[in-house]
């Protein structure tokens, strides 16, 4: 299983991180050892909203042979949604079987028309925004609709990354990851 993840200018990190690390564990923990990512991106470099630079993997690779797509939010999602050129380069994405957001993420999954006909979340300040892409908006911290898991706010971001793990290996697995990373939620 091979996984992208979408970082871009204006991301806020821990929407990444908090899923970046449980399912990394997959890996590093012998759990599921071909899980593999690459960190994707439309610039070699990115800037979080506070002016951390990180250096992705790959620039506007296809992200057609992927099977898993998680895309973060963060204020940069905002403008992303009107730049055609992100957006087409995001739609490369439509056969992925699994996309998933945290938080505004989910603006630019609707944006690329991921979440037509789908129930979605993302950041409570954002519902109003998340209506027009979507067939409801749900007010919880995480919605799985089969192709389709959005998270909420950035701190559902461990939620999400907990919940993939179960998705993919169990929950005695997840439990073993969730307890290598002290999280008691």
């Amino acid at each position: 299983m091979k996984a992208a993840f979408v970082l871009f200018n204006g991301i806020t990190l821990l929407d990444f991180i908090g899923v970046y690390d449980p399912l990394s564990r997959l890996q590093s923990q012998g759990h599921l050892p071909d899980f593999s990512w690459d960190t994707c991106a439309f610039t070699p470099t990115i800037t979080d909203s506070f002016g951390l630079r990180v250096e992705v993997d790959k620039v506007t690779p296809d992200l057609s042979g992927y099977d898993l797509l998680i895309v973060p939010g963060g204020f940069g999602t905002r403008t992303l949604q009107d730049d055609l050129a992100f957006m087409s380069w995001l739609q490369t994405a439509a056969d992925v079987p699994l996309k998933t957001s945290v938080c505004t993420g989910a603006l630019l999954l609707g944006e690329a028309g991921f979440l037509k006909g789908h129930r979605a979340t993302t950041h409570f300040n954002e519902y109003d925004a998340l209506e027009g892409y979507c067939k409801e908006v749900v007010r919880e911290e995480l919605v799985d609709d089969g192709a389709v898991v959005t998270a909420g706010a950035v701190a559902s971001s461990l939620t999400l990354g907990l919940y993939l793990c179960e998705k993919f290996v169990g929950k005695e697995k997840t439990e073993t990851i969730r307890k290598s990373m002290a999280y008691l939620h």
